[in-house]
């Protein structure tokens, strides 16, 4: 894959920087990619997701799935059983982002300093 071009780079505008830093502020917060990787791969319910992410708090679960649904990228969908069944799910705006985050996990996975 070849890098683009410096022309490609001067039709951002300082608006499409400001709105790409927003993303990567949500995104970039711990938690919150292995939530939507989670969310993706089928884990629903918060105990699933718990389980899929290691070392998790429910707590900080909590904070995380509020901060996500506030910013349009995950869906919580009560179910009316008895009792009631909290379900999430991504977005389109979830599911495009994570499309758009392959792109950094491969330069991530090129290019991590391995661990000491």
């Amino acid at each position: 894959m070849t890098s683009p071009d410096l022309t490609e780079w001067q039709r951002i505008d300082d608006q499409q920087c400001r709105e790409a830093a927003g993303v990567l502020e949500i995104v970039g917060k711990r938690w919150s990619s292995a939530i939507l990787l989670a969310l993706a791969r089928g884990a629903e319910r918060f105990s699933d997701i718990t389980a899929s992410v290691h070392d998790l708090s429910a707590r900080m679960l909590a904070v995380r799935l509020r901060e996500l649904e506030q910013a349009r990228l995950v869906d919580r969908v009560i179910v009316p059983t008895m009792p009631v069944s909290i379900r999430y799910r991504l977005t389109p705006q979830g599911r495009d982002l994570l499309a758009s985050l392959q792109p950094i996990a491969g330069y991530s996975h090129r290019w991590a300093q391995p661990q000491d």
